[in-house]
């Protein structure tokens, strides 16, 4: 019996493999730096931009075995079709990194350095300028209140009694039984007045609720009585 072995490396050198990982890697991980350099909230993870890189690196490869081959390209979608990712994406700017990494993996392995590079550098460049200029930023200041308070008893006009007397604007959001009815729990977001504090409201509130829980959260602060 006679196996034929066809190694189809022959394709692309070893310089095209090099050139093309290196390249992939060096942008995605400045990718990596901008991305940590730009974060803002506390849900930073390591491991997401070490796979970040790793991504960048690995569709770099993709696309040198995939080539101009629709073949392969159809056999690779049904491939990556069966894989499932259970983490969900805690921001939506992840998902624009992600594929941010993805199309300069594409380039390396398709060859385009030049575009690679440029692209890349490009739009780094204009994730740090709207981070540092704070760009689309909306600097309304809202705070979340929740009062609870046993369900006899109309306990409603008080506090928006005193909400109006310590915000600005107010809006109901929502109110629901809890503890199997035993209380209720009234949930508002407001803009408290210049000069008044959360700790302020969460006194005043406590005079109308008969004694019961008041929470204002503010970002992520939490005060509660």
């Amino acid at each position: 019996m006679n196996f034929d072995i066809q190694d189809l490396s022959g394709t692309f050198s070893m310089a095209d493999v090099a050139i093309a990982l290196s390249l992939a890697f060096v942008l995605s991980t400045l990718i990596g730096w901008v991305y940590r350099f730009t974060h803002r909230n506390i849900s930073y993870s390591q491991s997401y931009v070490q796979t970040l890189v790793i991504l960048g690196m690995l569709i770099s490869l993709i696309m040198l075995v995939v080539g101009s081959n629709i073949a392969r390209a159809f056999a690779l979608v049904g491939a990556l079709s069966v894989v499932r990712f259970r983490n969900a994406i805690k921001e939506t700017r992840d998902v624009g990194f992600i594929f941010l990494v993805m199309g300069v993996g594409m380039a390396c392995g398709t060859r385009f350095y030049t575009l690679a590079v440029v692209a890349a550098a490009a739009i780094s460049l204009i994730i740090v300028v709207m981070y540092r200029f704070n760009w689309f930023a909306l600097n309304v200041q809202r705070q979340v209140v929740k009062v609870q308070v046993p369900p006899d008893g109309n306990y409603t006009d008080g506090i928006q009694d005193v909400l109006v007397r310590t915000t600005t604007e107010f809006e109901l959001v929502s109110m629901e039984t809890i503890r199997g009815g035993a209380l209720t729990e009234i949930m508002y977001t407001v803009r408290l007045k210049k000069g008044h504090e959360p700790g302020e409201l969460i006194t005043a509130l406590g005079e109308r609720t008969g004694g019961q829980r008041v929470t204002v959260l503010t970002g992520y602060d939490q005060t509660d009585l």
